[in-house]
């Protein structure tokens, strides 16, 4: 066996529970239980880390809608992290793709809605040139993708906080796998990156 090198990876971010849940049961909206994690240097330095080698952002319709509702108004903030400023002129400045059978047009530039499958879609972009394409914390993908085995590198951001139910990223009856351990790093609230690569 080995590890997929060749071509387009397909990277999918999550940040997840101690507990397994990537949002809280009453409101899985509601993201407030991450932000005291997600401005750890881990937190940011991780999503840095994917983002340069990504050439194209991959998003469920809801996950778009916040990502390109805040990020873009991070630019040029007074007092901003530059690694929240570098990350948001990249989404900005990036080729988006959203997956939505209800939006008709794109309200943001350089973005292309599609309505299908989230495995066809990232077959049809591993066939062009460019770098990674990186799914954003857009849960309904990931799973898509994973329970098509389409899923190249797992980078999860675990947060030391149960949730005590809600959605949980692996849902029982996927794909049996291989997944090799490339990256941890642990920091400040016992934040804890991980990237996992698909043995194939």
């Amino acid at each position: 066996m080995t590890q997929q090198t060749d071509g387009r990876r397909v990277v999918t971010n999550i940040a997840l529970s101690l507990d397994g849940h990537y949002a809280a049961p009453d409101n899985p909206l509601d993201m407030r239980w991450v932000m005291p994690y997600a401005v750890t240097d881990v937190a940011r330095d991780h999503l840095t880390s994917l983002w340069q080698q990504a050439s194209t952002a991959l998003l469920g319709r809801i996950n778009a809608e916040g990502f390109l509702g805040f990020w873009p108004t991070v630019i040029g903030t007074e007092g901003a992290d530059p690694r929240d400023e570098g990350f948001a002129k990249w989404l900005v400045d990036t080729e988006k793709v959203v997956l939505s059978s209800t939006l008709a047009d794109a309200p943001w530039e350089r973005t292309t809605i599609v309505s299908k499958p989230a495995a066809e879609v990232v077959d049809d972009l591993k066939a062009g040139d460019g770098g990674d394409i990186l799914v954003l914390s857009s849960a309904s993908v990931i799973k898509a993708l994973l329970a098509a085995d389409k899923v190249d590198r797992l980078a999860l951001t675990v947060f030391p906080v149960f949730l005590g139910g809600g959605p949980r990223l692996f849902d029982d009856g996927l794909p049996a796998s291989r997944w090799a351990l490339v990256s941890q790093t642990a920091g400040e609230h016992g934040t804890l990156a991980l990237v996992y690569e698909r043995v194939r």
